[in-house]
């Protein structure tokens, strides 16, 4: 019986900190979410409207991840080979570090610096990370050539979701 409760118990405490997918899968960004700053590794500051502007034309991943984050860094290996495998595409990093030297540290100790980084100077709570729902990471989008949502919400650099919407945007 007390194996029964405990049990119960357990998946009742998983059950409050899971993910929830977002009822709305948004196609496109808000101006107060475009407006929103980050920085880049040298301490620059850059608005995401900037950065979308930057890779327009282009398909882009968008990777949300920390380096405390333990589900990030297990997805590490899988995100660098969907990188490997896509290399006519774009990647952009946004990292969740709670400061700008964990930031860092993160980006030299994971092998990041030779990658597109930002991080969120403003903490988790902001308008680009509410206006998308962020809730959870890791956390993967896919932006169309023209700075549109293709795949809004993905947890896992191996949804099969991910590599099916950069086939069909780039056909």
């Amino acid at each position: 019986m007390r194996k029964l409760v405990l049990i119960f118990a357990l998946s009742i405490f998983g059950l409050g900190y899971s993910q929830d997918i977002p009822k709305v899968l948004k196609t496109g960004f808000s101006k107060e979410a475009l407006q929103q700053k980050v920085e880049d590794e040298d301490g620059k500051s850059i608005t995401i409207q900037q950065i979308l502007d930057q890779h327009k034309g282009k398909v882009l991943v968008i990777d949300f991840w920390a380096g405390w984050c333990r589900d990030c860094l297990k997805a590490l290996p899988k995100a660098k080979e969907l990188e490997e495998n896509n290399k006519n595409i774009d990647f952009v990093f946004l990292s969740l570090d709670r400061s700008k030297e964990g930031f860092d540290k993160s980006l030299e100790r994971f092998e990041m610096k030779d990658k597109e980084n930002y991080w969120f100077a403003s903490g988790w709570k902001n308008d680009f990370n509410n206006y998308v729902d962020l809730n959870w990471i890791p956390r993967y989008m896919v932006i169309d050539q023209k700075s549109a949502i293709a795949k809004y919400y993905a947890i896992s650099p191996e949804d099969p979701e991910i590599q099916t919407t950069i086939d069909k945007l780039l056909k």
